[in-house]
């Protein structure tokens, strides 16, 4: 009797783990891509009132994105491409888009496809995609050397991967992840996550071929990304290439941290007088 309730016992668990590794097998992408729904893109507070407009962007596979575009104050600034993280928060993101426009620069902030403004389904393959139509959008109005590619959280993985693909006077990668799947099995390590999720986001694979001067700008205290993921990038970037590490920052506290100033300083450098070569860390062990 004892050995076949042992036996129910071991069945119901394996059925009840089977249905769960199931449900989440079929709903890994609303657990990647959370701020994903229909809906309007309400306006981001500083971008809306600083002078931006609401632009549409039309992709190679026929989707349509909401974005927002703030033009640089001068005709020779700066403009960020600006990757956003899973949750979108576009509309929320007030300070980012105040210390941009302080600053003079200029910033294309678009929403995946899939998320609130823009049609679709998001994928990794569609994400990137959806980056390079921002691109081409942007280069319709300013050269290369003016465009920073800036991903921030599940956004790094595709600014990464665009500056495979494109010209850009940098790559700015705010908390980002070596491999999205990694994160994932660490959180799920009771899952075989690895040959299960669609979307893996291996930015470690590809980060070797960005042939632009590349920022890391990552807390040491991130819970949603730990550290080693910026750092492991690091190591594996090109030069030139500089680290900054956050003592004590968060996953969502890095433009509080001074993430801009950061940012400035690190295309400063990147002007003719700087050396080509430069490899840099601050912070970092």
């Amino acid at each position: 009797m004892f050995a076949r309730i042992l036996k129910l016992g071991l069945v119901g668990l394996i059925a009840a783990y089977c249905t769960l590794a199931i449900g989440m097998y079929l709903m890994q992408r609303d657990f990647i891509f959370p701020g994903k729904g229909e809906g309007e893109l309400s306006a981001p507070g500083a971008l809306a009132i600083q002078g931006s407009q609401r632009i549409q962007i039309k992709t190679n596979d026929g989707e349509t994105l909401a974005g927002w575009y703030l033009p640089p104050a001068r005709d020779d600034g700066v403009v960020l491409l600006f990757c956003h993280g899973n949750g979108g928060g576009l509309a929320k993101d007030v300070e980012r888009w105040a210390r941009i426009k302080e600053h003079g620069a200029g910033v294309l902030a678009f929403s995946y496809r899939g998320f609130p403004g823009s049609t679709g389904t998001p994928s990794e393959h569609g994400l990137y995609s959806d980056a390079r139509a921002a691109y081409t959008w942007l280069r319709q109005k300013h050269s290369a050397d003016r465009i920073v590619l800036h991903g921030l959280s599940l956004g790094t993985g595709v600014a990464a991967k665009l500056a495979t693909e494109v010209e850009a006077k940098a790559l700015v990668l705010e908390a980002p992840y070596a491999a999205l799947v990694d994160v994932a099995a660490a959180r799920q390590n009771w899952m075989p996550v690895s040959y299960l999720l669609w979307d893996q986001f291996r930015t470690q694979d590809f980060i070797g071929q960005v042939k632009m001067p590349i920022l890391i700008v990552h807390g040491t205290k991130d819970r949603g990304i730990p550290f080693a993921h910026g750092q492991k990038l690091y190591d594996l970037a090109a030069k030139p290439k500089k680290l900054v590490a956050k003592e004590g920052g968060g996953h969502t506290t890095l433009v509080r941290d001074g993430l801009y100033g950061d940012i400035w300083e690190f295309l400063a450098t990147l002007e003719p007088a700087a050396k080509p070569d430069e490899d840099e860390r601050v912070g970092a062990n």
